[in-house]
This record gives C-alpha cells, structure tokens and sequence, in this order.
C-alpha cells in the first residue's frame, strides 16, 4: 500500500521519542500483540466460515461418499468443501443438522475473534495510559526544575495546555496508532493469505487498486498538522487569559475592565473558531473521500469478480460472496491505517510542543563534580558581579560581603536591583560576570538543593497552596510533627489567629491562601522558613504589602527568626531595617552608600533622603 511509507516517515518524526515511554511496558505490548494475531485469524476464518453456510443454505454442497485428498494449498477451498460435502453426506442426518453445524462454527470463530480483540484492547490500555502518566509526571518534574527565567518567556496557561490537552492529544493519535499498526497490517496479512487461496486473479487484481486510494486519502491530511497547531497554541493562549483573569478579578472589577477582557477572550476564542473549523472541514471531508473510494474499489471487484462468476465461471458465486466479505474485511484495516497518515499530524504539532519542553536544557543545574554545602560556616561573597535580564544590565559591577551572623538591608528605588541580589544568591538566576561565593566556593560548584538548603526565603507575594496550613508550614520537611508546626507558627506570631481556626492547623487556606488576610499568609510565610531553620534568612520586601497593625506583627515576627541567622533583607519600608548590622543602599544597580542606620543618617545622602520620605528622621 503507496500510503504506509507516507505515514511511516511521519511516524518517525516524534513516534521514537514517545516510543520511549513505552519500554516499561512493552509485556502488555506483547500480549497485545499475541492477542491480536490470535483477533485477526480469528477474523478472517470468521468471514470465511460464511462460505460452506453459505453452500448448505442454497443447496450448493454436493455429496461426496469419499473423503477428499489434500492436493496443495492452492486446492485449500476444494478440499475445505469437499471435506464438507464428505461430512454432511455421511456424518449428518439431513439438511437442518447441516446448517446447524456450520451457524456453529460461525458462532465459536466470531466469540474467539471478539475475545481476543477485547484481550488486545484490556493489554494495550495498560501501556496507553501508563505512557500518558509517565509523560506527564516527566512534563511536570521538568517545569519545576527549569529556571524561572523560562516562565518570564512562556505563558503560565500555555504550560498548563501542553500538559493537558497536548499530552491527551498523544494519547488519542500517537498511542491509538501503536495498536493500529500491529493490529491492521496483521488484519490485511491473515485476510490476504485467505484470498490468494481463494482466488489469486481476483486478490492481484484488488491490489492494484487498493494502493491508488490509500494514496489519495493520505493525501488528503497534508495540512492537518498546521492547522491542528495553530489550535493548540491558541488553546494556549485563552488559557492563560482565563488564569490571569481568575487571578486578577479584584483589580479587573476595580478598574471596570470587564468588557475589555471579555472582548480579548471573545477574540481569541474566536480564532479558535475558525481554525478549528477548518480542521473540522479537513478531518470531515476525509471520511465520505475514503469512503467513496472504498466502495468504488468493491465495485471494480464487483465487475471484475462477476465475470469470473457468470462469464468465465472459474470461481463459484457463494466463494465470491465470501470473497467480497473479506475484500471489505481489507478495506475497513486500510482505511483505519490511511486514517492514522493524517492522526499522525495531529499528534506531530501536540508532540512537537510537548517535547519541546522536554527538551529545553536547564541552564540553571548541578555541573558535574557539584560539591555539597553541609553548613554555612564564614560569609557569602559577592564578587564584582554584572547581570541584565534583558539588554540594560541590572547589576554593575556590584560587590558585597555578608558575614556569617550578620543582618544586612538593601535599599533603594524601585529598579535599582535589590530583589536581583536575591535572585541571583538563590540561584533562580545565574550571573554573567563575577561571581558569588559561600565560604569561598563559587556557587555554581554547589549542588543546587545543598545551596537551597542552607536559605529560608520570604517574599513580598505570600505564596500559599490550596491545602492545610500544616502542610503549608512544613512544605520543606514533610516529616515535620505537630509539635514542631505549632512552634514555627508561634515564633511567627501566626498560632494567635490559627489556633481559633475550627480544625486549628489542619484548616484549609483556599486557593493562594484566599481564606486569610494578608498579614495572615505573611505570617504563615514566616513560619514556614522558621520551620525550615535555614542559617540564611533571605527576607525580599517581607512587610510592604502589609497594614501597620499586621507589618508590627511580622515585624516582630521577623526579629525572632533573625537571632543568630544571617540575614539579607530587600525593603521599601526603612522603618524595619534601622537594626542592621549593615545597610546598602543601591541605585542603578550600583551601590551609592552603605554603612549602619546611624552612620548612613549623619551623612546626609540618598539614604537620609529616602528616609525623610517615609518621616522617620
């Protein structure tokens, strides 16, 4: 079949890389396979068992008192019905019995013949959605090992549509091709094998036929592959307007912007629209095409095969009947398989944007011969370091010591590269030039989660899960006891309002924390790094978003998990850093002044400015 090469080669393209996911598996693919050749003879002896039923029906089988000898496989149908004639002249008494044995033997083949299709169908599910999981928990280990540099270039809703409904999409062409490929070919093999014995002219005579329409119908999915991609990006990309909206509702109704984001979801789904309907028209044009030309090859046979019957009379009318049986037989697997050249498109888009997360490098890992920080022992150090997210360089040259034990604040106007200093030390970005250094190791000679363990990070967003407020605190140590929660939670001020919660630490916060003001989540956000008891304490614009009963609070808070921590604290409010060891204050991503609250007050720069701002001279 012209066709099979066709979609081979693009088969190729992406079916050896999800091939891969099927290697744990491959006993049910064996199984599946057994089963299907077990279905597939099973099949075509089921339609062929139509032909002595035939012949007992109309009166067609003759009486042989002799049992017949087997003269070669060419002979195979004159000996089957011979050895019938033989049977039902001396085995059976009349007509009725006759037919009564053959409608049995029709009966047992077709039960044989769905048993093993079901044996293939409950094997290969197994490896179907077996592969499907693993893909997905590859999907999500990958997303969450990349850097966060990666999520500032791809929509968050795009993401999730890949993990979703391109993941689906392999399953329902890729993995629904792996069992067409065993089970269709196996198909046309077995009913083939039946037809050459039944008559080879006529069977030579289909398969000049039979490639011609596979090809057109191939033909017919060449562009199925752009079209099915530009669906899946837009489904991407309604996505995450749905998630930014979700997200952003408070401001959205604030600002009176409902129409406009109605308006920008209503056009996006509306390109959906016409892409999808185009494919639509694409997959729906194909069926009556292949379809047509299905019925116009039984129709060619019809002529063809009729004249063997009525002219030359060198094949029997009940034999063609069978035959014709089994030449639809052939049409339904090939049809199925020219199906699949244009399901491999589909699949190839959804295959493309799945891989290609799988397949993005992470910049940002352990290089070979990583050594592990067991303890922060001396200082972190900052060595001359340069860094831009995109053109502008964010940090020049910048260089600063933090000694073990020390509390060092960095201050300065928005955009001056306070929160880049955090970045970079955690390591969610790498630097361009200099380096950063703990206890003298340059921190990309650190495995990653050695350097992580040694910092306990607090973030201006308070960023919470939909689950317990247990599970939240001890989001580090799963292990972590009650006892060891209920602490955390009181160094941090938070088991005042946690304990009068009706299932206490055991309550559910709702989505991002909904269920809790804001100076609730900061304080489980406290918590939660107090828990972790990391010797670093990084602290990135912990009291801004607050109200001042709530910033005392954390504040407070804050004071309690600082003793004997190294801390680096990014504020806007200098009320909450006149007590460290060390300010900085930063400007352009370059450091102006430094020194302690009362050294920065008596030189009356840029750090005196900023406070006589926030009237606290």
């Amino acid at each position: 079949m012209a066709f099979l090469p066709v979609l081979t080669c693009k088969l190729m393209n992406y079916f050896k890389e999800i091939l891969k996911y099927a290697k744990p598996y491959k006993s049910y693919a064996v199984l599946n396979i057994i089963s299907n050749v077990f279905y597939a003879l099973f099949g075509a002896l089921s339609f062929v068992s139509l032909i002595p039923m035939l012949d007992v029906l109309f009166d067609k089988t003759q009486a042989v008192n002799v049992a017949p000898a087997w003269e070669g496989i060419n002979n195979t149908m004159d000996y089957i019905k011979g050895y019938l004639g033989y049977y039902i002249t001396t085995q059976t008494d009349g007509k009725e019995q006759a037919l009564i044995i053959v409608i049995a033997l029709v009966l047992i083949l077709f039960f044989l013949k769905n048993l093993f299709g079901y044996l293939g169908m409950y094997f290969i599910a197994y490896l179907r959605n077996g592969v499907l999981r693993d893909i997905r928990d590859d999907l999500f280990k990958k997303i969450v090992h990349l850097p966060i540099s990666f999520f500032s270039e791809k929509r968050k809703g795009d993401v999730i549509a890949r993990t979703s409904a391109d993941v689906l999409q392999i399953q329902n062409s890729f993995l629904s091709i792996l069992e067409l490929i065993i089970k269709e070919p196996l198909n046309i093999i077995f009913t083939l094998a039946i037809m050459l014995v039944m008559s080879a002219k006529l069977t030579i005579f289909m398969l000049i036929f039979l490639p011609i329409s596979g090809f057109l119908i191939s033909r017919l999915g060449k562009k199925l592959k752009k079209r099915s991609g530009q669906v899946q990006k837009e489904q991407g990309y309604f996505l995450s307007l749905l998630e930014e909206t979700l997200s952003g509702l408070k401001v959205i109704k604030g600002f009176n912007a409902e129409d406009r984001l109605t308006e920008s979801f209503q056009n996006s789904t509306n390109r959906m629209y016409r892409f999808a309907v185009k494919l639509n028209h694409r997959k729906g044009f194909a069926s009556p095409v292949s379809e047509f030309l299905g019925i116009l090859v039984i129709g060619i046979l019809l002529w063809f095969g009729g004249r063997l019957v009525l002219i030359e009379e060198s094949i029997d009318p009940t034999t063609f009947i069978g035959f014709m049986v089994l030449a639809y037989n052939i049409l339904t697997p090939a049809k199925a398989l020219s199906k699949a050249s244009y399901q491999i498109k589909e699949g190839n888009a959804s295959a493309e944007r799945v891989l290609e997360i799988l397949h993005t490098k992470n910049e940002i890992e352990d290089k070979k011969g990583a050594i592990a920080v067991l303890a922060f022992a001396k200082a972190i150090q900052v060595n001359n370091v340069t860094f831009s997210y995109e053109e502008e360089p964010v940090l020049k040259n910048f260089s600063l010591d933090i000694p073990k034990g020390t509390s060092v604040a960095l201050v300065g106007q928005s955009g001056s590269g306070k929160s880049t200093i955090a970045n970079l030390l955690t390591r969610f970005y790498d630097v361009e030039n200099g380096t950063i250094t703990i206890d003298g190791t340059n921190i990309k000679d650190v495995t990653l989660q050695s350097l992580r363990d040694q910092m306990a990070l607090v973030t201006q967003d308070s960023i919470l899960f939909n689950d317990t407020i247990a599970t939240n605190v001890a989001l580090s140590d799963k292990t972590a006891s009650e006892e060891q929660i209920v602490d955390a939670l009181k160094i941090a001020n938070a088991w005042e309002f946690v304990k009068d919660l009706p299932k206490g630490i055991h309550t559910n916060i709702g989505d991002s924390g909904g269920k809790l003001s804001g100076g609730q989540k900061q304080r489980l956000s406290i918590a939660r790094a107090v828990l972790k008891n990391a010797p670093i304490l990084i602290l990135d614009e912990a009291t801004s978003a607050l109200d001042t009963e709530s910033e005392r609070l954390v504040q407070d808070a804050l004071e309690k998990v600082m003793k004997n921590r190294t801390s680096i604290i990014i504020a806007h409010r200098l009320s909450t850093i006149q007590n460290a060891d060390h300010i900085v204050v930063m400007k352009k991503g370059e450091i102006v002044e430094q020194g302690t609250h009362t050294d920065l007050l008596a030189k009356e720069g840029l750090y005196h400015g900023l406070v006589g701002m926030q009237s606290l001279a």
